[in-house]
């Protein structure tokens, strides 16, 4: 059971490891335990390429829209303004 739960925490702290990647530079320490882990964890390998490919694809959206003044329907400002009077205390 305690091997179970050593690899669990494994993968927890690599998929923490992938995500902080591709925001901060890791420490050697960390690039390192993360290597290792990916070496072993065909899942973890897996995680790691869809979730770049799912930050690729926001920072495209996000590069795509920033130009473009972004704003509701009308209609929908309405339909949201009457939802939130219903449920507003009277």
């Amino acid at each position: 059971m305690r091997r179970i739960k050593k690899i669990i925490y494994d993968c927890h702290h690599a998929t923490y490891l992938i995500e902080k990647s591709q925001h901060a530079s890791l420490s050697l320490k960390e690039r390192m335990s993360l290597l290792i882990h990916l070496s072993a964890c065909s899942i973890c390998r897996l995680f790691r390429r869809q979730s770049r490919l799912i930050n690729q694809v926001m920072n495209g959206l996000f590069r795509a829209s920033a130009g473009r003044a972004q704003s509701l329907d009308e209609a929908i400002k309405r339909e949201m303004q009457e939802k939130i009077n219903e449920r507003l205390p009277k």
